[in-house]
């Protein structure tokens, strides 16, 4: 079984403003930051939520041409849950010279005998994180 869900946010900020967050360590850093409360720690890479242990990821996609950025689970976390894969991919779309849409997705398969795992997916962390940092970005721009 094949799903995926995924949720566009708006931010008013330059895609290139956000694409810089998104793109290196200072997404991890914010997170842990602004949201390890609620997402658990992101540079250790624990998941809160799900199984509640550590997970390992890698990339897949990075593209700053793009502003696209793909990474897939290949340890703990929803695969220690049952999922075969597990992968996010958070694009930076330019809407206009001051907004910016950040579309998460998550896509997932599993054994079709497992189906109810796909209850488990949940896209709301990414748009909280995506709500974040937005406001972040936005505070930079204003204090400059």
């Amino acid at each position: 079984m094949k799903g995926e869900l995924s949720e566009e946010t708006l931010v008013g900020a330059p895609a290139t403003a956000v694409w810089s967050v998104y793109r290196g360590l200072e997404l991890g850093i914010l997170v842990d930051k602004l949201l390890g409360h609620v997402l658990g720690k992101v540079l250790t890479v624990y998941l809160s939520g799900t199984s509640g242990g550590y997970m390992k990821e890698i990339f897949r996609i990075m593209d700053d041409e793009k502003r696209v950025k793909e990474t897939e689970m290949i340890e703990g976390g929803h695969l220690d849950l049952g999922f075969d894969v597990y992968r996010v991919r958070l694009e930076i779309i330019e809407k206009d010279a001051e907004s910016t849409i950040i579309r998460s997705t998550i896509s997932y398969e599993l054994d079709d005998t497992k189906a109810e795992l796909a209850s488990l997916v949940t896209i709301k962390p990414l748009q909280t994180m995506a709500e974040e940092v937005g406001k972040y970005v936005c505070g930079k721009k204003s204090d400059a």
